[in-house]
Parts: C-alpha cells; structure tokens; sequence
C-alpha cells in the first residue's frame, strides 16, 4: 500500500494499493463518525454493501444513497435529495459521507458534505481511473448547472482517499481511455516520465503510473488548495475541454473533451512561439496511440469561444489559459487575441 500524503490546512492521506477498499471501514470508525452516508452509482451496488457490512460489523450505522450515472448525477436536484436523506438520518456534524464512484459522484458527494450543516467529513473511493488521479484528490466538489460545468461547488478536502488498484484492471476500454488524459497531462506539466511510460505501454505500468500523477497532484495541491497561482497548471486543456462537454451537454467523456482541449492548447502555444513543433507533435503521438480524440467540429470556435469566457480562471474580462513553455513547464497565456484563438482552433478543426 502507498501513502501520498497532502499537506496543507487540512491534511490527508491518498492510500494506492491492491484491495485498498477493504481498509475505508476501518479508517472511517477511526473518525469517530457514527452514521455513514455511501453515496454510489447502482453498478456499485455490491461495492456500496460490502463496505456496508464491514462499517455495521464495526457498530456504525451505513446509509446507502443511490444516485444516477455519471453528469446526470451532479445536478442541484440530486444534492437536494441527498441532503434530505442525510435530515431524515440525522446526520449530525460527527458524521461522514463517502463518495464511492466515478469523478461525478466523488465530486457531488464532496459538495452534499461540504455544504450538510456548513461541512462534514468526507472519503473518496474512487472507482474509475479518471476520479483516482483527478476528481477524487484536491477537494474541489461541485455540481453543473446550465451556465457551465462545477460553476456552483466548494473547496472541501477528504478526509481521506483510497484507491483499489484491483478496480483498474475491472475497467472498460473506454474508461481507461478517457482516464487516460488527466494522467497524461500530468506528464505533460510535471512529470514527463508519465509520457515514458505510455510509449512503453500503459497496461503494464498502471501502479507507477497512478502514482505518479497523484503525486504531482498532490505536491501542487499541497502548496496551492484553492487555485490561487500553481494549481491553475492543472487546468491545462480544461479551457476548452469543460466548453467542449457545456456544447455536448455532457456527454462527451471528460477525459476525450480535456485531450482535445490540450492540443489546442498546444497550438496556441505553439503559434506564440512558447513551444516547438517536437513538443506540440508529442501531443498528437501520445494522445492518439491510447485512443484520446484531437480534434473537435469545423465551425464550433464562435459558440465554444462565448463558453470560454465563462471559465473560472478568467480575470478582467479576459480569458486565461494555461500553456506549456516546455516540457514539465507551465506558464499562462492572458492576452490571447480571438484571431489567435481562432487559428488555434483551425488546427484541431476537422
């Protein structure tokens, strides 16, 4: 079992390792909570009632709360059912939600907890790839609404993480695809050994390469919660990637709009002079030989641009992006003019 530890006002332990799911009970008693909320989606039925059994052999008291699939969970209704379950329960302050799913269900169930009588604790158990190395660590939670995806939220750390390496090899093709671009990503701002790794194959290096992208998330979450300066890094492809899923409306996996997000990115760089063709064709090789799109719809640059500037990293009226100046490096991008934006986007354009 690895332990990354984040640092900060409120710190926690990311515990990786084979069965991790089978050690939330016991950390979950150590809390002292008494009831436990297991917010899950209804494939994770059997999960959600196994660790059930293992919190009542302990003496606490589990609430299963079933909640839709994927986007569709992480609406204002569904935390509104939620937070009447936890009324009818009695939840109090001393007691805990767990998020037991996807990155839609680890971020809703963040929010239910963060806002439940002005914040209680919560444990992510992430079960796809894309919620172990992004939405579950961080403690960003929140909810989409129709001006824009995780506009309403708070910034609501964990009291803890467990990742089951076991799930991983459970996951659909298109899971670890889609999965795949936040890691990748992490290679491409801080860690190129990522990069390495998924040239060489990623089936056979899922444990290294899972820990290395919480790592590099965890160090930047650790100096930088709530996204004043470096944690903006992680944003890269987000710009357009969350206006790419807003004009899908939803649909479109995270990861494949995110992917598409940082080759644009990447152009736009690449037109600045910040990097060179090498680095903005390493996006391409990497992206497309796990299967991740590059390029989005001719014609959608006006309608994505007015989504764009709804993103939150936007100061002034201006839109920011963040870029790489080279490999592992970051810087942002404030002045990008909409005729630079718009040859970007020619690039990516199919």
């Amino acid at each position: 079992m690895a332990a990354i530890e984040v640092t900060g006002p409120s710190p926690y332990t990311i515990h990786i390792g084979q069965d991790a799911t089978s050690d939330v009970a016991g950390f979950v008693k150590s809390t002292g909570a008494r009831k436990v909320a297991i917010v899950h989606q209804p494939p994770l039925g059997a999960v959600a009632r196994s660790i059930a059994a293992d919190l009542t052999a302990l003496g606490l008291e589990p609430h299963a709360m079933v909640v839709p699939d994927a986007e569709d969970g992480k609406a204002l209704g569904v935390a509104e059912q939620l937070w009447d379950q936890l009324g009818a329960a009695g939840f109090s302050r001393q007691d805990l939600v767990i998020g037991l799913g996807g990155g839609a269900v680890t971020d809703l169930a963040g929010f239910v907890a963060a806002t439940w009588m002005r914040g209680i604790k919560v444990v992510q158990v992430p079960t796809t790839l894309l919620a172990m190395v992004d939405a579950a660590v961080g403690g960003k939670t929140g909810i989409n609404t129709a001006a824009g995806k995780n506009l309403v939220g708070a910034f609501h750390e964990p009291a803890a993480v467990f990742i089951d390496l076991e799930r991983v090899y459970t996951l659909p093709e298109e899971e670890l695809v889609s999965g795949s671009a936040e890691l990748i990503k992490t290679g491409f701002i801080a860690d190129p050994r990522i990069l390495e790794l998924y040239r060489d194959g990623a089936d056979k290096h899922w444990a290294e390469l899972i820990e290395r992208s919480v790592a590099v998330k965890a160090s930047v979450v650790s100096q930088d919660l709530k996204e004043a300066g470096l944690r903006e890094i992680l944003n890269y492809g987000h710009t357009l990637g969350h206006a790419i899923e807003r004009r899908e409306r939803y649909e479109w996996r995270h990861g494949n709009a995110v992917a598409v997000g940082m080759m644009f990115a990447a152009n736009l760089a690449r037109g600045r002079g910040l990097i060179d063709d090498s680095l903005l064709a390493l996006h391409h090789e990497i992206l497309t030989s796990v299967g991740l799109p590059t390029t989005y719809e001719a014609g959608a640059f006006d309608e994505l641009h007015q989504s764009m500037t709804l993103d939150k990293k936007n100061r002034d009226g201006r839109i920011r992006f963040v870029v790489l100046d080279g490999l592992g490096s970051c810087t942002r991008l404030e002045d990008a003019t909409v005729e630079e934006m718009r040859a970007a986007y020619e690039e990516i354009a199919r």
